[in-house]
């Protein structure tokens, strides 16, 4: 029985995982395994009424589950920040869900904003270290509302947080089994502690792998030859800060928001799998949303939760699905988001 709760969220959020749990209820039937979701109410409509964000107990309750499926973040009437540090960050950091994993992948059909470059040259993974660097918190205000005032976001890095990313980058390398190339993306001509860490783990664990080509990249380097040869990359690793923007720059290069998908990863326990593109509360209740991307979280929920074949599966209808979309931005797929829905789920 695979255990999922649910957090449908924010603005459009609900509406795409909605389209997510009919693909699941579909492929459960078609691979033979049993489910149960549970629903939370997490989000902005919930803090708004009573002020919390994620109440007593709620985090060791979420721990019970085999996974987590959740639509998006973000209200228009909550102030920037509550909820993604209140929930998202604290779900990161409370669970240990230490790795974020963002594949990649351009499908057939689907346009990109790159000349000349296809789905044979965009396949690749970002792993990004999740629980540490900037987003821990650990800074202050001196002499606030003064003309003196100082602010300081201090850069936190721990030997066994960045040694546990780098084995997961090295395993998923191994698996993946392609060009059997790791990529560790870092700024160690500048951050010369932190990222000297890093580095210095990286060559370490390096012996341990023979068989992957190791190489690495400054982060001004990298976002460059992702646009420039996307087709180098197929496993990269960095830091919490740097991954967050270049995951980005990978949705772009794939297609957009509309198909970007990613994991919140602890390889012992759980996984809180989400679609990145955010609430978009605009468009909340015209049944104008993508729910791709929100479908090919659910396929690495699968495939990271013991059901691989169900998520293997899953993906291969999105991938199928994807090109036949006049658009992958909302309101401009040339159908609603339950045609999607229906169309992935005829693809299974």
């Amino acid at each position: 029985m695979l255990n999922i709760a649910v957090l449908g969220g924010d603005g459009t959020g609900p509406e795409v995982v909605e389209q997510g749990l009919r693909v699941l209820e579909k492929v459960a039937g078609l691979e033979g395994f049993e489910y149960k979701t549970t629903d939370f109410d997490f989000g902005g409509e919930r803090y708004l009424k009573t002020g919390e964000v994620l109440p007593d107990g709620a985090v060791d309750e979420l721990r019970k589950f085999d996974a987590i499926y959740l639509g998006a973040v973000g209200h228009p009437d909550v102030a920037p920040g509550i909820l993604e540090k209140g929930l998202l960050l604290e779900l990161r950091f409370q669970l240990e869900l230490y790795i974020n994993l963002r594949p990649v992948v351009l499908y057939p059909g689907v346009d990109c904003p790159l000349k000349d470059k296809g789905p044979e040259d965009i396949d690749f993974t970002i792993v990004r270290e999740n629980t540490e660097d900037l987003y821990v918190g650990s800074g202050g205000f001196a002499h606030k509302g003064t003309k003196n005032e100082v602010a300081t976001q201090l850069m936190v890095s721990t030997y066994a947080g960045i040694e546990r990313c780098l084995r997961y980058a090295f395993e998923l390398t191994k698996k993946r089994n392609r060009k059997k190339q790791l990529t560790l993306v870092a700024k160690t001509n500048v951050l010369t502690y932190a990222h000297d860490l890093w580095w210095r783990i990286f060559n370490e664990m390096a012996k341990e792998y023979p068989d992957i080509t190791i190489d690495y990249n400054h982060v001004d380097a990298c976002c460059m030859w992702m646009v420039k040869n996307p087709e180098f990359y197929d496993v990269i690793v960095t830091t919490n800060m740097f991954g967050d923007i270049i995951t980005d720059l990978g949705a772009m290069i794939q297609g957009g928001m509309g198909i970007a998908a990613g994991g919140n990863i602890n390889p012992e326990t759980l996984g809180m799998y989400e679609p990145i593109g955010g609430s978009a509360p605009k468009y909340t209740g015209q049944g104008v949303i993508n729910p791709l991307a929100a479908i090919a979280a659910l396929a690495m929920l699968l495939e990271n939760s013991g059901q691989e074949k169900a998520g293997k599966r899953v993906e291969d209808a999105v991938r199928k699905v994807a090109g036949t979309l006049d658009s992958l931005s909302a309101g401009k797929m040339g159908c609603s988001t339950s045609d999607v829905g229906d169309r992935v789920i005829a693809e299974l």
